[in-house]
Formats: structure tokens, C-alpha cells, sequence
């Protein structure tokens, strides 16, 4: 099992080498057959050296990789951001407040969008002058809000 991201098994982070299987160790194979033990033995021991190398490699590896996901993902969010006064509808996704099943409605309001609390969150009410019990933050749902 290879982890996609820095190309090293967790076993071989952890110990420093590969592991071997115990069906190989049953079956002779080259990898079993060919073993010099005092070669190995140095070799184990200069794997053992530089796993602290290792590691630093695979966790640049991985902050690489992360940081490759997270531009691919914001290069696909849009950024929206709503003014007081907007009317606006809110995903019933995000919220899970009417099951209607595959034929349910997708979205519910209109609300209007009362105060804008930084960083995407806004405060809504409804048509009747009710406030919403919570708060809504476009930065952790994808399409949350939709302008009427």
C-alpha cells in the first residue's frame, strides 16, 4: 500500500524499511533468497540513519500536495458576498429543514439578508420580520445562498 501524496508506506515512515510478508518469508522469492545478513544488517542501520531525512521528504511532499488541492479548490468556488437589504435563498441542503425527498424543494425563503457578520456570515429573517436561530456561513457550504 503506497500513499498517493509522497510515495512511502507508513511502515517504511515508521521503521525505515520495507516490510516483509510473511508469505515471503514461507516462499523462498529473490527478494528473500539473496539476503546477505551483514549487508543487510548496515543496510537496516543506514536506513535507520536517515529516516529523519525521510519523513522531512514526505511531509514536504504532503504540504505540496495539500496545497495543490486546496488552489484547484478555491480556483472553483465563487466568491459571493450579500449587502443588507438583499433577499436572498437559502439551500435547503445545507440547512436539512424540509425533507421533501428527490422532489423537494431546493431552496427556501426568500430571506433578507439583515447584518453582514464578516468572513460570509449573515444574519437572515424572514418575510414575517423573524430572525433565523442561526447564523450562515457561505465559507463552509458550497452555493448556500442564491440571490433572488
Amino acid at each position: 500500500m503506497i500513499k498517493s501524496n509522497n510515495r512511502e508506506t507508513p511502515f517504511s515512515l515508521t521503521y525505515g524499511t520495507e516490510a516483509v510478508i510473511p508469505a515471503e518469508i514461507g516462499m523462498p522469492t529473490l527478494r528473500t533468497a539473496e539476503v546477505d545478513l551483514t549487508k543487510n544488517d548496515e543496510a537496516l542501520e543506514i536506513n535507520l540513519d536517515l529516516i529523519k531525512e525521510k519523513r522531512e521528504q514526505a511531509a514536504i511532499q504532503e504540504a505540496k500536495s495539500k496545497a495543490k488541492m486546496e488552489k484547484y479548490y478555491n480556483s472553483k468556488v465563487r466568491s459571493t458576498s450579500f449587502r443588507p437589504g438583499d433577499m436572498v435563498y437559502h439551500s435547503n441542503d445545507a440547512s436539512h429543514a424540509k425533507d421533501g425527498g428527490k422532489l423537494g424543494p431546493k431552496w427556501e425563503g426568500p430571506y433578507e439578508v439583515t447584518e453582514s457578520l464578516g468572513e460570509g456570515a449573515y444574519k437572515l429573517k424572514d418575510h414575517k420580520g423573524n430572525e433565523l436561530p442561526r447564523t450562515w456561513n457561505i465559507c463552509n457550504h458550497r452555493n448556500v445562498y442564491h440571490k433572488v
